[in-house]
């Protein structure tokens, strides 16, 4: 029996929600490649933030590099407004072991140091092995760790979820 995932559209709605009310002129918003900046694009629109998306792509920057070896798509990062002083949401599609936001905060930190950095995710699924918290979550769900949750972009740019086995996809 397969469980069933809430809808991804529906959480972004609820994330959007939660962002509005501390929303101002000078925030800026980065996405973590690539659930994140689908995410993080869609966030940015709805609230209408004036800074420009900032996007990161953390391969490099991952403290388990040597065993995930190099992702065949990497990505360039961009944070097009100034770092230093800035209050920044970090966005990321699904938060579990808190290791690829450790890498994103380490690669803004090479830009300049933020005011403050929040952290929004659509989905967190726990079992953290780093002590990391997203202050706006779209849901919290529980999910066996050979599950691999997975954000999906349609070709409209509809979001959803599926669930990968992870002994299939490592097959």
């Amino acid at each position: 029996m397969s469980q069933r995932l809430p809808d991804a559209e529906f959480l972004l709605t609820e994330l959007i929600k939660q962002l509005t009310p501390i929303t101002h002129e000078s925030m800026a918003m980065v996405g973590i490649h690539t659930g994140g900046v689908w995410v993080a694009q869609r966030i940015h629109q709805a609230l209408n933030l004036k800074l420009p998306l900032g996007v990161l792509d953390i391969s490099f920057y991952r403290d388990d590099y040597s065993k995930i070896g190099l992702h065949p798509q990497v990505k360039p990062s961009a944070l097009p407004f100034e770092v230093e002083n800035s209050h920044i949401i970090l966005v990321d599609d699904v938060l579990y072991t808190g290791r690829t936001i450790r890498a994103a905060v380490n690669e803004i930190f090479d830009y300049g140091r933020p005011a403050s950095i929040h952290l929004a995710v659509l989905v967190d699924r726990g079992q953290r092995e780093l002590p990391i918290a997203a202050q706006y979550v779209g849901a919290v769900l529980s999910l066996p760790t050979n599950n691999m949750l997975e954000l999906k972009q349609q070709s409209d740019g509809r979001l959803s979820l599926g669930l990968l086995d992870v002994k299939l996809a490592a097959e």
